[in-house]
């Protein structure tokens, strides 16, 4: 069977779609018997074109130079609940991975090698050698980002040939742009399709509940599988590590998403390192602020972060943050009003929360940042020295 991390989203206010449509949002791999995740035929695979800006190759050229560097990642989960007889079950779940350095580490998604808390108490690593030739290495799982959804293993160097994917800027990638995505969609090994760039900075839900910011979408095919490949511009290099699907029936829609590769990296250099990431933190509870909702309440701003809780001994308490004390009830949401509105972070308009949350993600424990804020129909500057996030938020 296949087990699927589910929520439902309502697409509204430029977040991942359009206002009117409901779409289930997927983490996509798969879960459970392997074998039986070929259920059907595969699903026919969009035209091949060649693009023709810049110096890009085709996505045979890519998958010819690229696909060796491309792995399948089986992940061994010791129990996955009782069955109706109350016994143990175990479980494997089936995604993608790619070589990033001749040291054998592999990039992937931390939900292919952790469930519900659960990490994976063996790793299997699959190498294409072409044609149907494989071959299996033991991974060893480094570390897990649940945060940015990135995980990092290692195989032994001299166990395999390694084809490192040469890591391109996801900061540079532009809507439009032709891209490739390899992976094992449904279990159909090592696949690749492909698309373009439909759009950047969408802001991606990681397992956890955090804000992944600046997502790349896709309408490349991504299907269950697909979770933790490569995400590939015209010129060969990734931009991303596909993770997730939006669709309204549970299949590829068109509507795909990854990580950018700039998280990636930087959860792989500290994990690499510690076996830990550290993400900074500032300590306050936030609501979005639209140009409607600040009009009701008589702000001056168009938008910005609304401040409806500050965390005891959090950087923003020490900075003299201040939190709401009114709640109010506007179009059948609740705000909680009264206190600041974050309209800018180092002079870089804020227009929501997530974009606040996608600032301070890019920062680390320690920096100091400058936060402009609205208090009382006053504008005023406050400096704030972020903290480290504390594990249980």
């Amino acid at each position: 069977m296949v087990k699927m991390r589910a929520f439902l989203v309502g697409l509204g206010g430029g977040a991942v779609g359009a206002a009117l449509v409901v779409l289930v949002l997927v983490l996509v791999f798969n879960f459970g018997e392997v074998k039986q995740t070929v259920v059907q035929r595969a699903a026919e695979t969009p035209a091949v074109y060649t693009p023709t800006i810049g110096d890009g190759q085709s996505p045979e050229q890519i998958y010819q130079t690229l696909s060796g560097g491309v792995v399948m990642v089986l992940s061994d989960f010791a129990s996955t609940g009782t069955d109706q007889f109350g016994q143990t079950q175990s479980g494997q779940a089936l995604g993608t991975g790619f070589v990033v350095d001749n040291d054998g580490y592999i990039l992937t998604n931390a939900h292919v090698v952790e469930e519900n808390g659960q990490q994976a108490s063996g790793v299997t690593v699959v190498f294409n050698k072409g044609g149907s030739e494989t071959q299996r290495v033991k991974g060893e799982l480094i570390g897990v980002d649940v945060g940015s959804d990135v995980a990092v293993i290692k195989v032994d160097p001299s166990a395999v040939t390694l084809n490192p994917l040469p890591l391109g800027d996801s900061s540079k990638v532009a809507v439009g742009e032709p891209v490739v995505a390899i992976g094992n969609p449904l279990g159909y090994d090592f696949s690749i399709t492909s698309g373009i760039v439909s759009a950047t900075g969408r802001s991606l839900q990681a397992p956890n509940g955090q804000t992944i910011p600046n997502g790349i979408q896709t309408d490349a095919a991504i299907n269950q599988g697909n979770s933790g490949g490569p995400l590939i511009d015209g010129n060969g290099k990734v931009i991303g590590i596909n993770e997730q699907i939006a669709s309204q029936g549970g299949g590829n829609d068109g509507l795909g998403f990854a990580v950018p590769i700039n998280t990636a990296i930087r959860s792989l250099d500290q994990l690499r390192a510690t076996g830990e990431v550290q993400y900074a933190w500032i300590g306050v509870g936030m609501q979005t602020i639209t140009s409607d909702v600040a009009s009701t309440f008589n702000m001056k701003t168009q938008g910005g972060a609304l401040v409806e809780k500050v965390y005891p001994d959090s950087p923003a308490a020490k900075a003299g943050i201040k939190a709401g004390d009114q709640t109010v009830t506007v179009q059948g949401q609740q705000f909680t009003i009264g206190g600041d509105v974050i309209t800018a972070a180092d002079g870089q308009a804020i227009a929501s929360a997530d974009e606040l949350s996608a600032f301070i993600t890019q920062k680390k424990p320690g920096d100091k940042v400058t936060l402009t804020v609205e208090r009382d129909g006053k504008t005023q500057d406050i400096s704030v020295t972020l903290a480290e996030r504390p594990a249980n938020l």
